[in-house]
């Protein structure tokens, strides 16, 4: 896996992508930084690292729509396959250079409460926070964008695919407002989301008397709670996703000054989610 990573780093920075990743990330947080830390004399610099989140969603794309998009469309990906290294440390050492990339804005971030403490009042366990809760989402999105990056050979179809999935989850919160409260509005979307992941089993097992099972018993399982506890389904799914909100970690941090383990253990586990369906994806492609 040092071999994969440390290739996948060079790449990088050979191809200039890292560096204006980088300059790009520091660029724009550094605007914010210079008006209200600097100009405004706000003592926060975890509100000013809000402002990049937006930007978090352009980055990103350029960052992970070469993983294996590049590697598919220039027929490398065979080489990798047949390396002495298994796909899971072929995968991680790709998604490990690519935080590694993204580490070092962060790094250069940690410098910029300091300036704040040597100008003035600070609180420097706040915004140490704050970075700490804007790696980790930054993180998650690269996993999500490394994911979407194995399922095509395009690399534009990568990037503009891993920014609509990144505007989803930045509108998240937003987004519950339009979900039904009432409980036979939640079983609906309920039984749909059930079948959605039934297709997704089905489509890496391609058992269909498994995926058959599975539909019918959260069908039945679904419409029993439904008909004997129906104030179960009111108000089911906006609670449901609006615990799995990514960014809740963060926004803990700039507006409550908490620092959210459970949404950092989120952030995690979701990272391990998208590594293991990205290593599926090309599992799947290695034997068709």
């Amino acid at each position: 896996m040092r071999g994969i990573y440390k290739r996948e780093l060079k790449s990088y920075f050979y191809s200039m992508i890292g560096y204006v990743f980088i300059a790009f990330l520091v660029a724009f947080v550094g605007i914010y930084f210079m008006a209200y830390n600097l100009n405004m004399g706000y003592p926060y610099f975890s509100y000013t690292l809000s402002g990049g989140l937006f930007i978090l969603l352009l980055a990103i794309p350029i960052l992970t729509m070469k993983s294996f998009s590049e590697e598919r469309r220039s027929k490398t990906d065979q080489l990798l396959l047949t390396a002495p290294v298994t796909l899971g440390q072929i995968v991680w050492g790709k998604y490990l250079a690519m935080v590694t990339v993204f580490a070092i804005p962060n790094l250069i971030f940690c410098l910029f409460p300091l300036i704040i403490k040597a100008s003035g009042q600070a609180y420097l366990k706040v915004d140490y926070w704050a970075i700490l809760a804007y790696f980790l989402l930054g993180s998650t999105y690269i996993a999500v964008g490394m994911f979407l990056s194995s399922l095509t050979e395009s690399q534009i179809i990568s990037a503009i695919s891993t920014f609509g999935v990144l505007l989803v989850l930045y509108l998240w919160n937003g987004l519950l407002d339009f979900l039904p409260t009432n409980a036979g509005g939640n079983l609906a979307g309920v039984l749909l989301i059930w079948s959605l992941l039934v297709f997704a089993v089905y489509q890496m097992a391609k058992n269909w008397i498994l995926a058959a099972i599975l539909e019918v018993a959260g069908a039945a399982a679904g419409v029993a709670v439904y008909f004997l506890k129906p104030a179960w389904m009111e108000g089911l799914l906006p609670e449901v996703f609006g615990k799995l909100s990514l960014s809740n970690g963060f926004t803990s941090v700039v507006n409550d000054r908490l620092l959210d383990i459970s949404s950092l253990f989120l952030g995690v586990s979701v990272i391990a989610l998208f590594v293991f369906l990205t290593i599926q994806t090309i599992q799947r492609r290695r034997w068709s």
